[in-house]
């Protein structure tokens, strides 16, 4: 019985290629889009999963309050896990990693004691303690876990970094690499590639107790000091015991800081939750929050129900046409029964076929989709478990959405109606429903629309709007920090200042908007308390202000100097010490961390810049000189002949450092990156939104298809009596135009109300008035009126005779 129904099915499907290859390219796309969502989320979800202790693991963070509020960092104190393990021997394990980035690896020749290679790290190097592999589970392929990182020097590399460097990973054990042209690393174990799901990405693992022979050395017993990148992991002897944990850490925390610092607190975040909290953030420097999860998720299911919608009109539409088989079928003692299951059974073939095709168009579009996201989704997703119950439910659900219906209005059709020709529009299935099914899909499409227009004016804005400093043609190039290489900064600088193309330079801690950032708290006007609020340290030379434009409102900028002899600060840190004039800041004095070196007045107040994303606040700024710390040159260029400067300031760099590897950034690619989720979504945003628009037109193809079929002798009474050709499109027009306007009605206030909320996460955004809205319900009509138009013209156009012949 199953085989007749399916060869029966097989046979109406194929007479009807049209109506089959539509319902199946909307029923294709729509359940590709729902799969690769599927593929997303299942992705994001799974971060650091494959830890059997992941139950159990959470990470100490850092909460610093203040009167207005609190100030989230992942970081720690550096003898913080030491302190845990000495304090708290309940806890299994706590173990502490520092990630780094931009940091020099040479492939050192011991025997010979040259360099053969060197490579720029700018992320996936690490200082960790050996009790880290205690915590995590990666897999080791040589060396012991518990040894590997125990001495100083001693250096762990995964199989794909080993490669590169040796070649083969089986001879990379015992062999050495060279720290930052300084501290000689002996290969003593070697890791499995890390997986692409898990935000500790191991690549270059060096020795915790190596940092005591670097520049960190100083901070190692600093209770004060907190580096944003310093995780400290714990395991907890069971679930119960986390609570109490949280409560004592304020004790800890007034044990073992300074009384200042107490406000400093400690908090702990589950393992399971770091993935997807921007509070705090992780190596990856990218969270993807639960709320997006759902949002996407729920893209993905309107997807797959806009698609079925689509189905159910095209079958409805096709209804008529198939009236005198039903009727046929009953005389010849076909049941209802019978009959559902046949229609059941051309929906599931038409399902059977979209879902291969939907598995073809999701292997292909993997690669841009992990390009576009950087990520990466596994290409032989198919042989998932999961992915195979993804499928199977989806087949299973679009056949009961898709199919049900239909086969209940067909099956229903009275035999002597059908064929006396009798089944008009309303007997035909119900047109309202499919109204109400056609507003449904662009409520859809249209929160969509609405969206994705909403972020790309919000990306837009992020492009165009002014950050306080000039940002063209500038670019910074890391220099090298050691002792000896600043001794060649003075010369680097005149040497290049030489160079045609170059037009000023700086050298500085960082650029003002950089994701390298450096808190403190200080005293103000030689007050013995510190302020109620951290400001940003902006170390840079007197020239950073001429390089990028920075404009002083008051007082003058501080002169060429290595150290501090006076402050420049923002008006944000005047507005927070209740300052209104900025004169009346200068000479006022202010104090860092009570050092008589730090201890200088205010020269200046410069004009407000962004010093990180358009998501955060203009803080308070503090800029003065302090040549030890800079890190990078800031060098603006002549806007002709880039190439040629460019090439000629690698050159100038690479003479004057020879040991080093040479790399540069521009500060708008550097300020683009802040907004690099945003625009990924954005473009995912555009493509959801696509295909939500184009399933929609198909449905509403499959409306105007109805309608064309059941008014055919109405318009052939019309044109008899002397109707337009134009005046019959109308007709057909001014019915699915109000249906979009309905459905505008509805997906207006909710698109506003979710985009609205969205832009909350900004500080600076745009104002969300009537233009997005204006735009998305012209977009709207206008493809639905080019999808519908070829249908109503035919209509319009067909010759009367033929559609009164039967009268």
């Amino acid at each position: 019985m199953i085989r007749n129904y399916l060869k029966t099915a097989w046979r109406n499907l194929s007479r009807n290629m049209g109506y089959t290859g539509i319902n199946v390219a909307g029923l294709t796309i729509g359940i590709a889009a729902c799969l690769l969502i599927f593929l997303i989320v299942r992705f994001e979800t799974s971060f650091d999963n494959f830890h059997s202790k992941k139950d159990l693991t959470y990470r100490v963070v850092t909460a610093t309050k203040s009167p207005n509020d609190t100030h989230y960092e992942a970081g720690v104190p550096f003898p913080t896990a030491e302190a845990l393990r000495l304090d708290y021997p309940q806890l299994k394990q706590a173990a502490a990693i520092l990630g780094v980035t931009n940091s020099q690896i040479s492939i050192f020749d011991a025997g010979n004691n040259h360099v053969i290679k060197k490579f720029k790290e700018k992320k996936n190097l690490f200082f960790a303690e050996p009790d880290l592999f205690k915590v995590f589970d990666f897999k080791w392929l040589a060396g012991e876990a518990k040894t590997a990182l125990s001495d100083p020097n001693a250096v762990v590399l995964t199989k794909d970094v080993a490669e590169r460097y040796f070649g083969d990973w089986k001879n990379a054990i015992g062999k050495s690499i060279q720290y930052q042209n300084n501290n000689i690393l002996k290969v003593t174990g070697i890791l499995d590639a890390m997986p692409a799901n898990t935000d500790i990405p191991l690549g270059i693992v060096i020795s915790y107790s190596t940092l005591r022979n670097t520049d960190i050395a100083g901070n190692l017993n600093d209770w004060t000091s907190i580096y944003s990148t310093n995780y400290c992991f714990v395991v907890m002897p069971n679930n119960q015991y986390v609570n109490q944990f949280a409560a004592s850490l304020p004790a800890f925390v007034k044990k073992h800081k300074p009384a200042d610092f107490v406000n400093r607190g400690m908090e702990v975040q589950a393992l399971s939750d770091m993935h997807y909290n921007s509070r705090f953030g992780t190596f990856n420097n990218g969270t993807f929050s639960r709320e997006l999860i759902n949002a996407i998720s729920l893209i993905g299911a309107f997807l797959l129900v806009i698609a079925c919608v689509n189905f159910i009109n095209l079958a409805t539409a096709q209804a008529v046409n198939r009236s005198k088989e039903v009727g046929i079928r009953k005389v010849l003692g076909s049941s209802r029964k019978q009959l559902i299951f046949q229609f059941i059974g051309e929906t599931f073939l038409i399902t059977i076929f979209a879902v291969a095709f939907a598995i073809v168009i999701a292997m292909g579009a993997l690669p841009f989709l992990n390009q576009l996201l950087a990520i990466k989704l596994d290409s032989n997703f198919i042989t998932d478990p999961a992915v195979a119950i993804f499928l199977t439910s989806a087949i299973v659900l679009v056949t009961l959405l898709s199919g049900f219906y239909p086969a209940i209005v067909l099956s229903g059709y009275n035999p002597i109606s059908t064929l006396k020709n009798k089944v008009v529009a309303i007997t035909s299935g119900g047109i309202s429903l499919r109204r109400g099914l056609v507003v449904l899909q662009f409520c859809i499409a249209q929160v969509l629309v609405i969206g994705t227009l909403v972020i790309i004016s919000q990306m837009d804005y992020f492009k165009s709007a002014s950050l306080g400093f000039d940002k063209e043609a500038i670019i910074t190039v890391p220099v090298p920090t050691d002792s000896i290489s600043q001794t060649k900064y003075n010369a680097l600088r005149d040497e290049l200042l030489r160079q045609a193309g170059v037009k000023s330079l700086s050298f500085s801690f960082s650029s003002p908007s950089d994701n390298a950032s450096w808190g403190t708290d200080f005293k103000y006007d030689n007050s013995p308390q510190k302020a109620d609020f951290t400001a940003n340290l902006k170390w840079a030379d007197a020239d950073y202000f001429k390089t990028y434009g920075l404009k002083i409102i008051a007082g003058r900028p501080y002169e060429k100097n290595d150290n501090v002899h006076g402050y420049v600060v923002n008006e944000t840190f005047l507005k927070k010490l209740g300052i209104r004039d900025a004169k009346d800041a200068i000479g006022k004095y202010i104090s860092l961390w009570d050092d008589k070196t730090k201890y200088a007045p205010i020269i200046g107040v410069v004009n407000d810049f962004n010093v990180s994303s358009l998501r955060q606040e203009i803080p308070p700024v503090i800029m003065a000189t302090w040549a030890p710390v800079y890190q990078k040159i800031n060098i603006k260029l002549q806007g002709s002949n880039l190439n040629t400067t460019l090439a000629a300031v690698e050159h100038t760099w690479a003479k004057t450092f020879p040991g080093g590897v040479y790399e540069y950034q521009f500060i708008d690619d550097k300020i683009a990156d802040f907004y690099k989720r945003e625009s990924q979504l954005s473009q995912l945003y555009k493509i959801f939104a696509s295909i939500a628009i184009f399933i929609s037109c198909l449905g509403l193809y499959g409306l105007v298809s109805f309608m064309a079929m059941q008014r055919t002798k109405e318009v052939g009474i019309r044109k008899t009596l002397g109707a337009s050709v134009a005046h019959i499109v109308y007709l057909f027009s001014k019915e699915f135009t109000l249906l979009i306007l309905v459905a505008f009605v509805i997906s207006a206030p909710i698109g506003y109300y979710f985009m609205h909320s969205w832009l909350q996460n900004f500080s600076y955004k745009i104002t969300l008035g009537p233009g997005v809205f204006i735009l998305a319900i012209i977009a709207s009509i206008t493809l639905a009126w080019i999808t519908v138009g070829y249908k109503a013209i035919k209509a319009a156009l067909a010759n009367p005779v033929k559609s009164l012949r039967s009268e």
